[in-house]
């Protein structure tokens, strides 16, 4: 079957709106949990992480497709690729978690997010009871 340059629509344009694939890496160190994000091109007030219900980090944001400054001027998209929309994702963070001190971080496009560990207990030491003798 023959196309023609006026059929590119059917075929090359397929918007991906959802982010939910969004990967996460979730790596574990000797003193913090680390969730790494790959989120190219979004600014800091497109990505939010909070902590709900005291113990789920969320990492969640929204990537908008980029102005339509060519298509006003006659310029057609022939393919959209790379995602837009809302994204989420969530965790449930173990119990050493200490989590008034969770840091987040943004550099080339990766979202990193430290959560530090409590130090673990000091073993229980036994105590000693003196036995009275009569």
């Amino acid at each position: 079957m023959l196309r023609t340059l006026d059929e590119p629509r059917r075929t090359f344009v397929r918007e991906s709106h959802a982010m939910a694939n969004t990967a996460v890496d979730v790596k574990e160190t000797p003193t913090a949990y680390q969730f790494v994000a790959d989120l190219p091109g979004l600014s800091r007030e497109e990505v939010k992480v909070q902590l709900e219900n005291g113990n789920t980090l969320v990492i969640s944001g929204e990537r908008h497709r980029e102005t339509k400054t060519g298509e006003a001027s006659g310029d057609k998209y022939h393919r959209i690729e790379r995602s837009t929309g809302k994204f989420m994702r969530r965790f449930t963070l173990p119990d050493n978690a200490e989590l008034d001190k969770i840091g987040a971080q943004c550099k080339d496009g990766v979202l990193t997010v430290t959560v530090p560990k409590m130090p673990p207990k000091e073993p229980e030491k036994p105590k000693v009871v003196d036995v009275q003798i009569s």
